[in-house]
């Protein structure tokens, strides 16, 4: 089986455990996040074979987070270690309603300081489908370097390749040149999954429809728009349709929904699945994950996303 290979920053969390600002917070739970690594944990979880991309720091942290991401059978051959520079960390606290407060420690970090070297060291014959996402074209230039390498490597051996834009204005010099590169990777990629206030300020257009438009012209060939607990709007070059959410039985925590989406989505494609079921499922694995705390716990097997699909209401 050939291995979905994914690349980015993995952070040690610290979850709050009492609601209220982070300031208030005394106890915390450590935990493990990073856009990619959740899709990675989610996609093993169904059973595709994985590869992750990282530099970790050589402290506690770094080696804990090495440790669960063999545990969970991530593939770590191309994960290394850092002498000079720390693993980053996430703060997040606890809120009973809306998003939840969240602080990062994660400039000059070891992730930070990836290179096309990375990138050089990657055996492709392996590899069948590759994940990422505009989060490390904002660390550093190496990083930058490393990603638009990827993306080309991908385009020279048609490998295809999923983005999603995970869009964090805070990363970037300015609003103008996140844009410009987030478009640039874009248009380097075959499926693109924006949310729809991304694919706005991506795009300069209103609608799901108009995004989609936007990006199939530049040469994608499919395009998904999230649109929260309501769905997706699909399109390809045989049209658009929207595919309607999952209700989830509890909103706790609405970090990593976007990560669940791309978990169910890019499982489904490796299935051989329609683009709509694929996302339909990509609704499904979002609203299970918004139902627990942390980034990935609610990232299921088979059996309970099957069960889920199965028994939980259409929104």
């Amino acid at each position: 089986m050939k291995k979905v290979l994914l690349i980015g920053e993995a952070m040690a969390l610290f979850a709050a455990e009492e609601s209220g600002p982070l300031k208030a917070a005394r106890r915390y739970r450590r935990l493990l996040s990073g856009a990619e690594v959740n899709v990675a944990i989610g996609l093993r979880r169904l059973g595709a074979a994985c590869a992750y991309v990282t530099r970790l720091g050589a402290d506690p942290l770094g080696q804990a987070i090495g440790d669960r991401l063999a545990e969970e059978g991530i593939d770590t051959s191309f994960v290394s270690f850092d002498e000079e520079y720390p693993t980053g960390i996430q703060l997040k606290g606890k809120t009973e309603k809306g998003d939840p407060e969240i602080s990062y420690y994660r400039k000059g970090s070891a992730a930070s300081h990836m290179s096309p070297a990375q990138i050089d060291a990657i055996d492709f014959d392996e590899i069948g489908r590759i994940h990422v996402t505009g989060i490390p074209a904002a660390l550093s230039s190496g990083c930058r370097q490393a990603i638009f390498a990827l993306v080309e490597r991908a385009r020279e051996l048609s490998i295809p390749t999923t983005f999603d834009p995970n869009l964090r204005p805070a990363l970037w010099p300015s609003r103008q040149e996140m844009i410009r590169v987030i478009n640039l990777l874009a248009t380097r990629c075959d499926v693109v999954l924006p949310g729809l206030a991304e694919g706005q300020l991506l795009s300069e257009c209103a609608s799901a429809e108009g995004i989609a438009n936007f990006y199939l012209s530049s040469g994608c060939k499919a395009v998904v728009i999230k649109e929260g607990p309501s769905g997706a709007y699909a399109a390809s070059e045989r049209g658009g349709s929207r595919i309607r959410g999952y209700r989830a039985p509890q909103v706790v925590d609405t970090v990593g929904a976007g990560d669940g989406f791309a978990v169910g989505l890019i499982s489904a494609l490796l299935e051989g699945l329609e683009l709509e079921d694929a996302v339909a499922r990509g609704n499904a694995i979002g609203a299970m994950q918004v139902s627990c705390l942390g980034d990935n716990e609610g990232l299921p097997d088979r059996r309970a996303l099957d069960a889920f699909m199965r028994c939980a209401a259409r929104v």
